[in-house]
């Protein structure tokens, strides 16, 4: 078997070995110029050269004043409705025992309203009842993110962290939680 595999073999290593620059010359060479005219390539000693201006994107001031901050929000965004109708099916599969179904439909929902701190909770509330402690926590703790100045959906939130937190054996975590909602 190993006799039958040794030509082929050959054969693959003297077709990459052909494919390889010779001495001194460059595999790459620019288009429309010929391989005398073709920039040296870089060495390892060379420091890497900038971008060039060109090569950079280029944003207007109006695109750098219309970004919104990514980590906080003042206002929890409104739910769409095709979300919302994919989190109400969701409730439905949660009701139902079909936990993995439903977060399926959550995750969807995630994607139509990335911003819906809605949409995380309940995201939450399915991985907790997955059993997926730590991925509910995380969940939560985005949408609190997402909350913004509703104290409602605040306090929503971190007694949603308290219960992951209790569940996973936090005590303390879940203690500290529950007084960020007795805060609000």
């Amino acid at each position: 078997m190993h006799k039958r595999l040794l030509p082929g073999l050959c054969l693959g290593m003297t077709m990459l070995a052909g494919c390889a620059s010779g001495p001194g010359g460059s595999i790459y060479v620019p288009a429309g110029q010929s391989q005398d005219n073709a920039p040296p390539p870089p060495t390892a000693n060379e420091p890497e050269a900038a971008p060039r201006a060109s090569e950079q994107p280029q944003e207007s001031p109006e695109s750098k004043a219309s970004k919104p901050a990514p980590s906080y929000q003042d206002e929890s965004e409104a739910i769409s409705p095709a979300a919302a109708s994919l989190v109400q099916k969701a409730d439905v599969m949660l009701a139902e025992g079909d936990t993995r179904a439903a977060i399926s439909q959550l995750e969807r929902a995630q994607r139509i309203s990335p911003r819906s701190s809605k949409v995380y909770f309940k995201l939450a509330y399915a991985y907790k009842a997955e059993n997926q402690l730590g991925k509910a926590e995380q969940f939560a703790l985005k949408g609190l993110s997402l909350a913004g100045s509703d104290t409602g959906l605040q306090r929503t939130g971190w007694h949603m962290l308290a219960d992951i937190r209790r569940a996973s054996g936090n005590v303390a975590g879940a203690e500290q939680a529950e007084a960020r909602a007795a805060a609000l």
